[in-house]
């Protein structure tokens, strides 16, 4: 991923992770200057001081971990890896470039997840800054949209699995299934469903290339590679059929059933 990638994904993670810090640390002194962070372990005296410090550390723990979180949490491996899979389906090698993949495929997540994003918002970010609510309280209504979203995309056998490894009780309702167990089931559905529409995309294609190569075959042409000549076909009918609009569509309503 690119630098500005990373710096977007991390800044979508910023709106969740403040939930971490501590009130005061968002106020300002009595003259009204600005409060500034500053980790002195000599001056703790009391445990609250050093729970304090230890938030810190943690925040800054999760935020440097922000870009991993983000992809692994969302659509975006789903969407990268279907558009990873046309491109080497259409035989196109670095076009389009691995920067406009992983743009286009922010940009879609950012659309897809905007209803979670909105829901944490509305659920958790706005009654914590109005003071209407505590951090512990906050940062399990902000998970609970991202669980949701998480669980719908996740196969029941997938979870089972990893419920069965683990060897956690059966849950009652979604509230029950732990995160780490909800992750890696999350991925593992994930790529299988994207293995699967990639596997869709390629079937046209790959019946392009054995026709180009019979062809070839039976006009003598064996040293002219075949890629080669099937190349302007698999363009020109991914343009006619308009590609990206189907190919776009798809994925995007792949996460609204």
């Amino acid at each position: 991923m690119t630098y500005l990638s990373y710096i977007k994904i991390a800044t979508l993670l910023l709106v969740v992770s403040i939930l971490w810090l501590p009130a005061e640390g968002l106020a300002q002194d009595s003259d009204g200057n600005p409060a500034y962070l500053n980790i002195r372990l000599d001056k703790i005296q009391a445990p609250e001081d050093m729970s304090v410090v230890l938030k810190i550390f943690l925040l800054l723990t999760v935020l440097s971990l922000a870009p991993a979180i983000l992809v692994m949490l969302t659509s975006f491996t789903r969407i990268a890896i279907v558009l990873s899979l046309l491109r080497q389906a259409l035989g196109t090698n670095q076009m389009p470039p691995n920067q406009i993949i992983i743009g286009l495929s922010l940009f879609l997540t950012v659309f897809v997840m905007m209803p979670v994003w909105e829901a944490i918002n509305e659920e958790a970010l706005k009654p914590y800054m109005a003071k209407k609510m505590d951090q512990e309280t906050a940062l399990k209504q902000a998970i609970q949209p991202l669980k949701k979203f998480m669980l719908k995309q996740t196969r029941k056998q997938d979870l089972a699995l990893l419920m069965n490894i683990s060897r956690s009780d059966r849950p009652r309702n979604s509230d029950d299934v732990s995160f780490p167990v909800l992750i890696p089931s999350f991925i593992i559905s994930e790529l299988k469903t994207a293995f699967q529409m990639g596997f869709l995309l390629y079937i046209p294609f790959l019946v392009i290339d054995m026709v180009v190569a019979s062809v070839l075959l039976s006009m003598g042409m064996m040293m002219l590679p075949p890629v080669m000549v099937s190349l302007p076909f698999k363009l020109m009918i991914f343009v006619l059929a308009d590609g990206w609009h189907l190919i776009v569509g798809s994925l995007v309503k792949s996460f609204f059933p």
